[in-house]
């Protein structure tokens, strides 16, 4: 590799380690090209490029990028992992083939310019994907609103049931409008009650038959009873005028 070539590689590495998110330092030893190979096609779903380049050359892109806190990690063999997307998901990719092979061992590496050990990288290949922590987040989140809806739905309900039960006993300034309804009702029988007397006419129609006159007979009884009565006591004065002069003699 000429100057020129190493100059096009220190540049290329430089960059990648610039518009990183997160960088894993790897030990490549023992790993073959087909699996070097296999590792990469693998690295795709999380957006991330796995580079084998000279430690003296990643010295000088680390320099060039002003990531100085890479280079005690460039020490042996070493694979660098640059993850432009999921580096949960990057690290687990590169911890399940380590795991399959036997090889691949952590040195440490960079999370947004941040110095990470061999163990907080291998605690961070146990993460779940960022999918799957964005469900989790959201149900987190979610679950209280959830739960808010759900008691605030309950208390309505609850609510308007009650207010149906007292309106229907009454009990509230809606329930005014039935009893202003059997206000009107109440008048109408009233009008029924008039309406009678003119279909009771019929009992009105017997004044033709004759037993209606009977009750009059005893008129000219009590008139004829006072009669005797008179005539006694005329005959009395009679008796007392004839007594009279029998007194005289």
């Amino acid at each position: 590799m000429n100057r020129e070539e190493k100059a096009a590689v220190i540049d290329e590495v430089a960059g990648a380690i610039g518009s990183a998110q997160a960088i894993f330092a790897v030990d490549y030893r023992g790993i073959t090209v087909a699996q070097v190979a296999d590792l990469r096609i693998k690295l795709r779903d999380s957006n991330t490029k796995l580079r084998v380049v000279k430690n003296s050359l990643s010295e000088r892109a680390a320099d060039r990028a002003g990531a100085p806190e890479l280079k005690p990690l460039l020490v042996g063999p070493t694979a660098l992992a640059f993850v432009a997307g999921d580096a949960a998901l990057a690290a687990k990719t590169i911890s399940d083939t380590g795991r399959t092979l036997r090889l691949l061992e952590f040195k440490g590496g960079l999370l947004n310019g941040s110095l990470l050990s061999a163990t907080q990288v291998q605690s961070i290949a146990r993460l779940p994907a960022r999918e799957i922590l964005n469900a989790q987040l959201v149900g987190t989140i979610a679950a209280p609103l959830t739960g808010l809806v759900r008691t605030l739905n309950a208390l309505i309900a609850g609510l308007a049931i009650q207010l149906g039960a007292i309106a229907e006993q009454g009990l509230v300034g809606g329930s005014e409008a039935p009893g202003a309804t059997d206000a009107p009702e109440a008048p109408e029988p009233e009008p029924e009650a008039v309406a009678e007397p003119d279909a009771e006419p019929e009992p009105a129609e017997p004044e033709g038959e004759p037993e209606a006159a009977e009750p009059a007979e005893p008129e000219p009884a009590a008139a004829a009873e006072p009669e005797p009565v008179a005539e006694t006591e005329s005959e009395q004065t009679e008796g007392a005028s004839d007594d009279a002069p029998s007194d005289d003699a």
